[in-house]
């Protein structure tokens, strides 16, 4: 629901601006801050206000044969650059994407696209410990996007070493654990076939895969197999309504018998009501099961801690650069422990400049 205005640094510096003409690119500057309030039904929950605030730059310009770059750097609320990227967009040979991590290329960019007022249902401050999908984009990855041909678009994802990210130039990096390289795929479809009743269908699959590190010798490694991971969505605009459901699920590789559950299974839906331009309205659900289970004890294991749900409405409305937001979440069987179910009411103003 933000709406960002960039302020480009030229029309502070003279000297910047002939510096950006000259090598035909530009270099802008977004960013904002949110304050919320937290109420836990049955917790103590101490001090309820919260802030963040972000400022990304970001660089663009062309080349001669009409390719265009840019680079994105966003510094969080730490004062340390929390993540940044180069795109290279090549026309009619489509785009690469070379990302720090805390992205969203890959598998995580499909995540969930459930339409939603403001934030996922599990995101907007009681999440309830559900799992979601991530693929590489946690790790220094590269993303190549073809051009969208017939309404359809493809992403291949590669991260060389799974976990390692922030790497600086002229310089390399490594994680010491049980993961190599990871692999993800991602398609979207929107097969309007020039109707205006299907223009605002969306389909979304995507695939990844994790390797064991082949060459590791700890002990935790005889029982680590490669990862996969998988997802799959579906959303339907007409008019003021967006509606959608998602699945996805996980298997982490964990084949020791001593460990009850190596996978999960999501599902969630959410459905949205633009009142207006400025105003709107969501529900929505997420849910995670736990399965694959190897050993006798997990059969034995309730039902009920098996499975963690999250329901939340949420009401958004923005005027100008600032927006109001109000969330009331409901998380049942919260980090799977049965019937520890909790609730919670956020309110945020987000500050967009």
């Amino acid at each position: 629901m933000n709406k960002l205005t960039k302020v480009g640094f030229s029309a502070l510096c003279g000297s910047l601006a002939a510096i950006s003409a000259a090598n035909a690119g530009e270099l802008t500057v977004t960013g904002g801050a949110d304050l919320t309030y937290v109420s836990i039904g049955n917790e103590t929950t101490g001090n309820p206000y919260g802030m963040a605030s972000a400022i990304t730059a970001k660089g663009s310009g062309e080349l001669d044969n009409g390719w265009t770059f840019a680079v994105s750097i966003a510094d969080g609320d730490g004062g340390a650059y929390s993540s940044s990227n180069v795109d290279i967009v090549m026309g009619g040979l489509g785009s690469l994407n070379f990302d720090q991590g805390d992205s969203a290329n890959g598998i995580a960019a499909y995540d969930n696209v459930l339409p939603t007022a403001w934030e996922e249902s599990h995101g907007a401050g009681l999440s309830g410990g559900v799992s979601t999908v991530l693929g590489s984009s946690q790790s220094n990855n590269v993303m190549y996007t073809t051009p969208t041909v017939l309404g359809t678009t493809i992403a291949l994802t590669y991260a060389h070493d799974y976990g390692t990210s922030d790497t600086a130039d002229k310089t390399s990096g490594k994680t010491e654990d049980i993961n190599g390289k990871s692999y993800d795929a991602t398609i979207k479809i929107n097969p309007s076939l020039g109707t205006e009743i299907l223009s605002g269908l969306n389909l979304y699959a995507g695939a990844s895969v994790i390797e064991a590190y082949d060459n590791c010798t700890a002990a935790a490694c005889d029982s680590k197999e490669d990862s996969y991971q998988g997802v799959g969505a579906i959303t339907y605009a007409l008019g003021p309504v967006d509606i959608g459901a998602m699945w996805s699920g996980l298997y982490d590789g964990e084949n020791d018998s001593t460990t009850a559950y190596n996978s999960y299974k999501n599902h969630g839906f959410g459905i949205a009501f633009n009142v207006n331009d400025d105003f709107s309205v969501s529900y929505g659900e997420y849910q995670t099961r736990k399965a694959g289970y190897n050993n006798s004890n997990a059969q034995s294991e309730e039902e009920a801690t098996r499975v963690i749900e999250v329901s939340s409405w949420q009401a958004a409305y923005t005027m100008g650069g600032a927006s109001f937001r109000i969330a009331d979440v409901k998380a049942d069987n919260v980090l799977f422990v049965a019937d520890a179910d909790q609730s919670a009411t956020i309110v945020s103003l987000g500050l967009a400049f």
